[in-house]
């Protein structure tokens, strides 16, 4: 016997977001609708409950009722590779049989996970089994970061014998694995990439495609760099990989939930995770909103116009971003907030709490005080670029942690105060604010004592300092946001340590 025949992994295939409702319950409208949505993106082949279709956090029933819908609704288009991984090899072959029995076109199968097997025999007898008991195309599934365990390339290599196991997804990330499972079986099974962030040279060395979370969001840009990869356009395609890699780093960070957040941004409902992933844990607050940059830098998101009245004289017309939050005018500047918190887990950490403000009102006279009546320790300094050029508009940063010695200082006064000065300047930029000297902000900047990269230092806090400057500009979080996130509000750092 050969290879079953009639079924090849290859193109751009997303591993589809399984949709919930605001009950958490599976929402089939909005599954049908991302289905005809995608397909119309021009992919090649979809993937119903993988990782970021959340399969883990699914019920075998729920599972199966998912799958067959996606069967239903592609309607023989392009293949549906069926998620069909589980934590025992008895309830793998049979969610297996039902995605064969509803029409699914292959399954792909994570190998086992929390009671898993110590070395390559038992995963080697866990993915034989399966293809015995069910006549039916198999990808099998290494992902070390979800069972933290490779499937050994010497297992694959002896898998790959097998009649029904076609494929292998390596969403390891690991380019030398992948390197060995291509020279081993790259001639005998379709060997795709599922790690965002390697696409580029896995197709160059011969991978036959992709699956991946990000394709539920850019599967157009992925199409471009898998034909310029085919048509020998490497410069092309390299050029396009780096435009999006930002975007794919913070996609493989942010596991499901980022996927969905981006395609809510994109007017794609698709609600939001289950629990117990959710926004401001496994996805930052912080994260969310770089990834809503990326969508707009990518052009996926429409920027729209608004006008700032900052006096009865002075209107000013600006481009500003917009997601369903943004007020058409602006008009308020008594008094404006935004705090933002970046890397807490590094000595590098940011955390900005910023006030902006009419230069007549009470955030001006606070401004003045803070650079005429320096307070010991906490000395107020204006934000400065290159070369010794103040931001309009006017800009101090005032320490949060006491400053001591000459090494903190360097670090407040040296690559904090260039990184909040670039990011107003970035944001006058994007229209987020107006270069105007009638408005001043004022950045209380966290940074910690013993942080010892000034580089991190300074892009921590020019993230940041951005993502607080559109909070304020924006009212958020918005009451609605506050209410939604209520149970997973963080703590704000102290005034000191």
């Amino acid at each position: 016997m050969g290879k079953i025949s009639g079924f090849n992994l290859q193109g751009v295939i997303p591993a589809v977001v399984t949709p919930f409702d605001k009950h958490e319950e599976f929402d089939e409208q909005a599954f049908r609708n991302l289905i005809n949505w995608l397909i119309e993106k021009g992919i090649t082949g979809i993937v119903p409950c993988g990782t970021t279709g959340e399969f883990s956090l699914m019920s075998q029933q729920e599972r199966a009722k998912v799958i067959e819908v996606c069967v239903d609704e592609v309607n023989g288009r392009i293949p549906v590779i069926a998620g069909t991984g589980d934590t025992s090899t008895k309830l793998v072959i049979e969610a297996t049989r039902h995605a064969k029995d509803v029409g699914a076109d292959a399954a792909i199968i994570v190998n086992p996970y929390y009671m898993k097997p110590k070395g390559g025999k038992g995963i080697y007898d866990h993915y034989i089994s399966i293809a015995e008991a069910v006549d039916f195309p198999i990808v099998v599934y290494n992902i070390p970061s979800a069972t933290n365990q490779y499937i050994p390339w010497e297992v694959v290599e002896d898998l790959a014998e097998i009649d029904n196991i076609v494929g292998l997804k390596d969403s390891s990330g690991d380019l030398k694995y992948l390197m060995s499972v291509l020279e081993k079986v790259g001639d005998k099974i379709d060997v795709v990439v599922g790690w965002d962030e390697v696409v580029l040279p896995a197709l160059a060395a011969g991978a036959k495609g992709m699956i991946l979370a990000s394709a539920n969001v850019i599967a157009p840009i992925w199409i471009k760099i898998y034909n310029y990869v085919k048509e020998g356009k490497l410069e092309e395609a390299r050029a396009l990989q780096r435009q999006i890699q930002k975007f794919t780093r913070h996609i493989v960070a942010s596991g499901a939930l980022g996927p969905k957040v981006c395609l809510n941004y994109m007017g794609v409902p698709v609600g939001t995770t289950r629990r117990p992933i959710l926004i401001g844990d496994t996805l930052s607050f912080e994260l969310r909103e770089e990834l809503r940059i990326e969508l707009e830098n990518l052009g996926l998101i429409e920027k729209r116009p608004i006008t700032f009245k900052l006096g009865p004289d002075r209107p000013l017309v600006e481009r500003f971003s917009a997601i369903d939050v943004t007020p058409e005018v602006i008009e308020q500047f008594k008094l404006k907030t935004g705090e933002a918190l970046v890397d807490p887990d590094s000595n590098e950490v940011a955390h900005i709490d910023l006030l902006i403000g009419d230069v007549h009102g009470p955030v001006g006279q606070a401004y003045t005080r803070a650079l005429a009546n320096p307070s010991k320790e906490y000395e107020a300094v204006q934000a400065i670029l290159e070369p010794n050029m103040a931001v309009k508009p006017p800009t101090i940063l005032v320490p949060t942690v006491p400053v001591r010695n000459l090494r903190e200082a360097s670090m407040v006064y040296g690559p904090a105060q260039a990184a909040v000065a670039k990011a107003v300047a970035k944001s006058v930029e994007d229209g987020i604010l107006p270069a105007t000297d009638a408005l001043v902000l004022i950045a209380k900047v966290f940074v910690h004592p013993s942080a010892t990269r000034r580089h991190r230092v300074f892009i921590n806090n020019y993230k940041a300092m951005r993502h607080a400057i559109r909070k304020a500009m924006e009212g958020r979080p918005t009451k609605k946001e506050v209410l939604e996130n209520a149970e997973n509000a963080r703590h704000p750092f102290r005034e000191s340590l």
